[in-house]
């Protein structure tokens, strides 16, 4: 009896449509974005808000996983070590952003720039 398992009969997986897109903006970069269409200074706003929130994302979703780290008694723990936990988990953030981040700015900010260019003229 033949065990072995014959995928070829199946069809491909089908990638839902956000993903192709993502995929395809990856690689053609950002192709349904006109920048050029926006000023330079509004770009460099939207750039900044878009970092600041991956930033506060990323700092939110590590405060969550320090939650469940019992305080080390080594450095006396209390109210100080639990406000420099806080302070400490704000610079992880902002150096996970500043090194590039989970991608999350760049999604935010093509986001904005579409909302900006179909604004664009209006008003």
């Amino acid at each position: 009896m033949d065990t072995a398992l014959s995928f070829s009969s199946l069809p491909p997986p089908r990638i839902p449509a956000l993903a192709e897109r993502a995929a395809q903006t990856r690689t053609e970069g950002r192709p349904d974005v006109d920048e050029s269409r926006v000023d330079p200074a509004k770009r460099a706003q939207i750039r900044k808000s878009a970092n600041e929130f991956e930033n506060m994302f990323v700092t939110q979703m590590m405060t969550h996983m320090f939650d469940g780290i019992p305080v080390d008694e080594t450095f006396g723990g209390g109210q100080g070590e639990e406000m420099f936990r806080s302070m400490l988990t704000a610079e992880y953030g902002k150096q996970v952003t500043k090194r590039g981040g989970l991608g999350i700015a760049d999604q935010v900010y093509r986001e904005l720039l579409r909302a900006q260019e179909g604004s664009h003229g209006q008003g």
